[in-house]
């Protein structure tokens, strides 16, 4: 999470890691603090405090009425520390503190479209340590509404009231299938679904969302066509169709490569065409946040300029 280090104390950087994570041990890793000092810091906590913060339940921990308590006013504390850093940049230029932030990103954003620019923000931004976590749309939103994460990209435009949503990009979703498959080189009917073995994604996935969404304008039900099998993951599925015979839909940026070199092809099919829109996400009450507002700006402007 976006903790700054100096003006919150390490105790409290460590026990807003642990409430976050739900887990000593992920917390550890995230720290690189080894668990029997995390537990030291937590004890002194709650003997500072004169109250339990945790309740351990075998490896696993829940918050105690006054660790929910802190962990929401910890919250509060970042968003003044974020705009306290900024403010005070302008006036000291050697002042840059440390800060953390986790994004969480679908797939195909995770793969194909951060990894460079998150290279270029932080060679301009050296203070700034990112993590990055790669999971399907759906538990993207969950990990947001949990504060797992501070910022997150989905497909889709599924609104909750609680979340709010900046555009980012859109993309297309294509048929394809191996260039050893019977299916290269035809063009499908939307008729020819219904008789067809697909690949798709697992249930959660944006891209299988798009899908959907698409053939149900063309009325259309992904019930009604035979899946030969679901993958979790856009590689897992686009290695899975590399080897095998039946069609699949995958995000035209993911099989970009394999197009090029003849791996894959594009299978067209009349009258169907799925273009996504991908959002960034935020919990309401943090669009103002100047470390996330900066962070969204900066990519949206540096991912235009490679288009």
């Amino acid at each position: 999470m976006a903790i700054l280090y100096a003006m919150l104390s390490h105790r409290h950087d460590i026990f807003f890691e642990v409430a976050r994570e739900l887990s000593f041990t992920k917390a550890s890793q995230s720290l690189y603090i080894s668990q029997s000092a995390i537990s030291k810091h937590v004890k002194a906590l709650e003997e500072y405090y004169k109250v339990g913060l945790f309740e351990r339940h075998g490896n696993t921990v829940s918050l105690t009425p006054a660790g929910s308590l802190l962990y929401q006013k910890l919250l509060s504390a970042r968003q003044l520390q974020h705009q306290l850093y900024e403010e005070f940049k302008s006036v000291s230029t050697d002042f840059n503190p440390q800060v953390r932030m986790v994004i969480g990103s679908s797939t195909t954003i995770s793969l194909y479209v951060l990894p460079p620019l998150l290279s270029t923000y932080l060679q301009q931004h050296p203070n700034v340590q990112i993590t990055l976590k790669n999971r399907n749309s759906e538990n993207i939103l969950k990990a947001l509404l949990e504060h797992e994460i501070d910022l997150g990209i989905i497909e889709g435009l599924n609104k909750v009231s609680n979340v709010s949503y900046t555009p980012f990009v859109t993309d297309e979703v294509i048929a394809v299938c191996s260039s050893q498959s019977p299916l290269a080189g035809q063009t499908l009917q939307l008729k020819d679904l219904y008789t067809l073995p697909l690949a798709l994604r697992e249930h959660g996935s944006g891209t299988l969302e798009s899908l959907e969404d698409a053939l149900n304008k063309k009325q259309v039900k992904l019930n009604d066509i035979p899946v030969k099998i679901r993958l979790g993951g856009t590689e897992a599925l686009k290695n899975f169709v590399r080897a095998d015979t039946c069609l699949s839909f995958l995000p035209k940026p993911a099989v970009r490569k394999e197009l090029e070199t003849g791996e894959l092809t594009e299978v067209p099919v009349v009258g169907l065409q799925i273009k996504r829109a991908f959002h960034f996400i935020q919990r309401k009450g943090t669009e103002n946040d100047i470390l996330y507002k900066n962070f969204i700006r900066f990519i949206k402007r540096q991912y235009s300029k490679t288009e």
